[in-house]
Parts: C-alpha cells; structure tokens; sequence
C-alpha cells in the first residue's frame, strides 16, 4: 500500500519569523485561508483557518527573509504532528505544515481569485 503525506496550501501569510540557524534559514509563519459556504438561512459564511507553517532556506522554497505579512502564498509540504508537555505540565499537542515548497505569488492575481 503506498502511503501518502502531502499538503496543499494558498492563503495570506499572517506572522513571520526568520531565524538563522548554523548556515541556513528557518521561517516560521502563519497562513491563513478561507472556506467559503451558505448555512442552513441561505446566509455566505466564510470559514478563516490558521496553519503553522516551517520552511528551511533551499530547494523550491521563495526566498524566506523577504517572506512578508499579508502576501500570497502557496505551500506544498506535508504534516507533522508533535506531542510535548508545556511549562505548566499540561500535555499539548500541535500540528504544523514542514514545507518543500513556498511560492509567492503576485498580488493581481489575489485580487482577481478572491483571496
């Protein structure tokens, strides 16, 4: 049976964080992207849902310090989910998008899509 992770993101980056860890780059950043359906009253509600999203320097990824709040972005990757025990002792669990690929994408074409 062949196994699949895969992960398929376009949304509107959020926060940022670069960090430069030995000789690469690692960004940390949100992407947030939107569901849009009628309810049960025929009323449009639109459904905003946060990623965590890592990216290391190299390969397909944009260039990550120049990675900005507010710009379009399209991420493959694939998931990971962690399981740690905060300052506090309580168990926490996280899941987060390792990406292989970030692309930004240009401005006119998110206002034209809707994004």
């Amino acid at each position: 049976m062949e196994q699949l992770n895969s992960v398929a993101l376009r949304g509107i980056i959020g926060s940022v964080r670069v960090q430069d860890i030995q000789d690469r780059k690692v960004a940390n950043f949100t992407v947030a992207t939107n569901f849009a359906f009628k309810g049960r009253d025929g009323e449009a509600i639109i459904e905003t849902t946060w990623h965590n999203v890592t990216a290391w320097s190299g390969g397909k990824t944009a260039d990550l310090a120049n990675l900005q709040k507010g710009q379009c972005v399209e991420v493959q990757g694939r998931l990971r989910n962690q399981r740690y025990t905060s300052s506090d002792g309580t168990e926490r669990s996280s899941v987060d998008i390792l990406a292989r690929e970030v692309k930004v994408i240009d401005d006119r074409l998110t206002m034209e899509s809707g994004l």
